[in-house]
């Protein structure tokens, strides 16, 4: 194995972090929990990047989720290209929005309107208050080790108990945006029951139960059997909205999202990542009656001035026509299913507890016997061994997620070389972990 030299990725994270905080733009790229500074990418191409110092990676980040494709696919490339040609922000409609709201739509049946807005934490922001002002209430529900952005009444920790209001969890966010969150374990439909039932079903009741239906940012946790349709039985029975948070799982699972795999239907959807084709883009969207609250037809309301910005709307249904050629998720969890048995075979051989939990192409490899299945379970990982892993991977060109509490993302780009490849390199870097 040669040595790599990450000289001018030091030069840059420098300079950057004398005009940037942290010297990065999103906390986790700093790799603070991995104990080493970050590459920063030049270029990517199909299944890899290529820092500034020359060192190739297979990457399995893929911006976190939108790089289904891999990096620079040519038909994506293409529309922007073409797109851009017409000008690239008006503040006005546009024929590309109405054909991407009406893709959404047709995708996902649950989606009878749609509204685009330009990030995960916009969409997820934004159905919340529109939960609010549908239903007149105010508390929320969600799940302890959720994430759905940093909005202030998102971004709470738990307190004691099994359903607690939620506490501030960031500097910054009042009590007060905070007190109206309950938080509750992950897969755990009768404290759900128990919050719903505790607040009422009158004025002070739940708005809304908001979850992953696929747990990503606790690594990634599936849901129990029969936990995604518990939730919808209690909200219905309460008269709150259940709202999906498939800003990962959404075009990453299934077409019709986890929603659609898993056959369970909420009233509201946030979207994000992969619908923008790796451009900025997201959108939520629901029943219709619920939407038609929003402004300018309703009393919610809510804006943005590069909401449906045409060459993310052109990336975004260039990716979302290419997902919908035949055969494209059976490919993904193929590749899927061939990393995470290497995986679990290399660390099965290196002697280390382990627990791999995937969906398709998405997988997490929690070091710790398992089984993972909320975010308490997560936690018992061991986080230092992981950053050994993480360190010995990055030697060998692997490009992982600098957390423990991440997932790794298959794209169409990568074969079975390239997981044969990184499965190689796990076996070494397992056996690191392990001495």
């Amino acid at each position: 194995m040669t040595t790599r030299s990450y000289r001018d990725s030091a030069a840059l994270f420098a300079r950057g972090q004398r005009v940037i905080p942290g010297g990065v733009n999103s906390p986790v790229r700093a790799c603070r929990s991995v104990g080493v500074d970050p590459v920063f990418v030049a270029q990517g191409d199909g299944p890899h990047i290529t820092d500034v110092d020359g060192n190739r990676y297979v990457d399995l980040i893929g911006s976190w989720g939108p790089l289904i494709m891999g990096h620079c696919q040519a038909e994506i490339l293409d529309a922007i290209a073409e797109t851009m040609s017409s000008g690239t922000t008006f503040g006005a409609p546009t024929e590309i929005e109405v054909r991407f709201a009406e893709t959404i739509c047709e995708a996902i049946p649950s989606i009878e309107k749609v509204r685009a807005v330009s990030s995960g934490t916009e969409a997820t922001m934004s159905a919340l208050r529109l939960a609010r002002g549908f239903t007149g209430r105010a508390k929320i529900i969600k799940m302890d080790g959720g994430y759905h952005g940093h909005t202030d009444c998102l971004l709470v920790a738990a307190g004691s108990g099994a359903a607690t209001l939620g506490i501030p969890g960031s500097a910054g966010v009042p009590e007060g945006a905070a007190r109206d969150t309950i938080v509750v374990p992950y897969n755990d439909v009768a404290a759900v029951e128990a919050a719903l039932a505790a607040a009422g079903d009158g004025p002070d009741g739940v708005a809304a139960v908001i979850v992953e239906p696929v747990a990503g940012n606790m690594g990634l946790v599936p849901p129990a059997e029969g936990y995604l349709q518990g939730l919808r039985d209690a909200t219905a029975r309460h008269g709150a909205l259940l709202i999906f948070d498939e800003v990962i799982t959404g075009f990453r699972v299934g077409y019709g999202g986890a929603q659609g795999h898993f056959g369970v239907t909420p009233d509201l959807t946030c979207v994000g990542k992969i619908v923008g084709g790796g451009l900025p883009a997201a959108a939520f969207g629901g029943r219709a009656d619920i939407m038609d609250k929003l402004s300018p037809l309703g009393p919610v309301y809510q804006a943005g001035t590069l909401s449906g910005n045409p060459l993310a709307m052109a990336a975004g249904l260039k990716a979302l026509e290419i997902l919908h050629r035949p055969g494209t998720y059976e490919r993904l969890e193929e590749l899927g299913a061939r990393l995470g048995a290497g995986l679990v075979a290399a660390a099965r051989d290196a002697g280390l507890p382990h627990c791999l939990n995937r969906v398709g192409s998405v997988m997490t490899l929690f070091f710790c016997d398992g089984p993972v299945t909320d975010y308490a379970s997560a936690k018992a990982a061991d986080t230092a061994r992981f950053a050994t892993f993480f360190q010995a991977m990055r030697e060998r060109g692997v490009f992982l997620p600098p957390s423990q509490y991440e997932a790794m993302f298959v794209s169409l780009a990568h074969d079975e070389a390239i997981i044969d490849e990184v499965i190689a390199a796990a076996r070494e870097s397992l056996a690191v972990a392990a001495a």
